[in-house]
């Protein structure tokens, strides 16, 4: 089963974010709580770990800025 990789809220008064980059290669396989991908708040980059292991499929181009709750990618 997919798992939909998301862009988190980090922070209360977060409402986007800009996909810094990707830390796995689209194809790749990604590990559950290992570093997936960076993410830049108007604070503070931080790295967000994979929810799921298996293959990932990137859906979304970093240095772009997305709403929280937008789905970045796929791990299947």
């Amino acid at each position: 089963m997919a798992t939909e990789i998301l862009l988190p809220k980090i922070g209360f008064s977060m409402n986007e974010g800009t996909l810094a980059e990707w830390l796995v290669a689209d194809g790749a396989q990604a590990t559950e709580g290992q570093p997936l991908f960076a993410l830049e708040s108007d604070k503070s980059t931080n790295e967000v770990d994979s929810p799921a292991s298996g293959t990932l499929k990137i859906l979304k181009e970093p240095g772009e800025t997305y709403e929280v709750g937008t789905v970045l990618g796929i791990i299947e």
